[in-house]
């Protein structure tokens, strides 16, 4: 699986990212983390307002800071 965070470095992206982190390693999914931070490519997936958080390429969140436990949900409901 791989979980990509879409931002440009912002406080919220940088939040997002780690409670990614801590999402795969409650839920011990054989994850990878991708930090896409390239405005083109953001767009090019369709979103408009980061942070944004997509598996395997598929957004499912866009414009919110989603806590560790959102995460873990979207995660198991992907898998």
């Amino acid at each position: 699986m791989r979980i990509q965070i879409l931002g440009t470095g912002c406080p919220k992206c940088k939040a997002l990212e780690a409670n990614a982190r801590q999402a795969i390693a409650e839920t011990a999914i054989d994850a990878i983390v991708e930090k896409i931070d390239d405005i083109d490519r953001i767009m090019d997936m369709g979103v408009m307002i980061t942070p944004a958080l997509a598996i395997d390429g598929e957004v499912k969140s866009s414009g919110k800071l989603l806590t560790r436990d959102q995460i873990v949900a979207i995660i198991l409901a992907a898998n």
